[in-house]
């Protein structure tokens, strides 16, 4: 037997695999009508089981291995379709649904916006770069934005998530758990760090430098080979630019935007000082309120998952049996439970496909919790 009769054996074997693969699905359409009819769970674990069992036994050594991972591929794409037709009435599902049903709006070029620090911080640069005319309110610090934003004292508000170099800003995934905001836009800012003293001072005379723990991090390879110097961490870069032009002395220094060194009169006495080119930060832009944008192709969620194995690959398998594309996924311990841990995940889909729909319903009844930050455009 040649090559292409081979293939037409496959094609034929292919074909009726489809057949049956759709008279199966057919199946799992009745058993999931009966259980939301009887108000069953989707997913037995014992049934689970018992199937991958019976799948050994019928291939044998050779192949059981093989067919245990297609089987358990099948069963996903069982409980992903299960899961969504038991979903479609449930809150969250509405919820998504009201908000995939409006027209995207264009972004608004003017707004109120609230970020933490002073005039030259970096989330006022990247403000300046989301918003035509920003009416910028400084805050002093980041739980201060947040409250703002759900307050309503202003419509959005700008903050820090993640650095190349130095990785996530931890505090704003703790209080995206904690407020009740959404993301609707982010904008990814390269980030020069430099060097700023008083006008004629010199690097001999520098004693002390002040800026954000981010911004010290970030340029930790350039102060390791400051001799006698002190570091200290403060709430906000501009901050610490506004402090070192106060204090008109020559011996402090700031690591700052070099927008401050014009703001705050100060002399640029090192450019670049942060450990590689390659220096991005990504920001988000807040709202009270869930809003999709023109553009929009980026979703954040949160999710506590129970502590047992296996658990995580279950919440993963989901990703491959929609076919969405998880473009990042971070954890943070829960502090008052031992070496459990949220995990954060970035999607990247159009929130008015019936693949992100279906997921998201999906994973909202996965955890133990879920929270939905929003969908939103990243601009570059």
């Amino acid at each position: 037997m040649n090559l292409d009769e081979l293939r037409q054996r496959i094609d034929g074997i292919d074909s009726e695999m489809c057949r049956l693969f759709a008279e199966r699905m057919q199946v799992v359409t009745d058993i999931a009508r009966y259980k939301k009819e009887n108000n069953m769970v989707v997913y037995h674990p014992s049934r689970a089981r018992t199937v991958l069992q019976n799948i050994s036994k019928q291939l044998g050594p050779e192949f059981e291995g093989y067919g245990r991972s297609l089987y358990r591929t099948i069963f996903d794409l069982s409980e992903s379709y299960q899961t969504r037709m038991l979903s479609e009435e449930a809150e969250f599902f509405q919820q998504i649904k009201e908000i995939t049903s409006k027209p995207p709006m264009p972004f608004p070029k003017r707004a109120s916006v609230a970020c933490a620090g002073c005039e030259g911080a970096y989330a006022h640069i990247a403000a300046e770069r989301l918003f035509d005319l920003p009416e910028m309110i400084y805050v002093n610090n980041f739980d201060s934005v947040f409250r703002a934003v759900a307050s309503g004292l202003c419509e959005y508000g700008i903050l820090p998530i993640e650095n190349s170099l130095a990785g996530s800003v931890n505090a704003i995934y703790d209080l995206l758990g904690e407020h009740n905001v959404s993301i609707v836009r982010g904008v990814r800012l390269k980030v020069d760090h430099s060097l700023l003293t008083q006008p004629g001072a010199k690097l001999e005379d520098i004693k002390e430098i002040y800026s954000h723990q981010q911004a010290i991090s970030q340029c930790s390879e350039f102060l390791s080979n400051l001799k006698n110097v002190r570091v200290i961490a403060v709430e906000n870069t501009a901050e610490a630019a506004r402090m070192v032009a106060k204090s008109g002395d020559k011996s402090k220094a700031s690591i700052s935007s070099r927008l401050c060194a014009e703001l705050y009169q100060l002399q640029t006495l090192k450019n670049a000082i942060q450990n590689r080119d390659n220096n991005y930060t990504r920001f988000i832009c807040i709202a009270k309120q869930p809003q999709i944008y023109s553009g929009a192709n980026r979703t954040s969620i949160m999710m506590v998952i129970p502590h047992r194995p296996g658990t995580l690959f279950h919440i993963l398998s989901r990703f491959n049996a929609t076919g969405v594309n998880l473009v990042k996924l971070e954890s943070r311990q829960i502090p008052e439970r031992e070496f459990e841990y949220r995990f954060y995940f970035d999607i990247e889909a159009s929130v008015y496909s019936n693949e992100f729909q279906s997921l998201m319903c999906e994973l909202n009844t996965c955890g133990e919790q879920f929270k939905y930050f929003g969908t939103y455009a990243e601009i570059i």
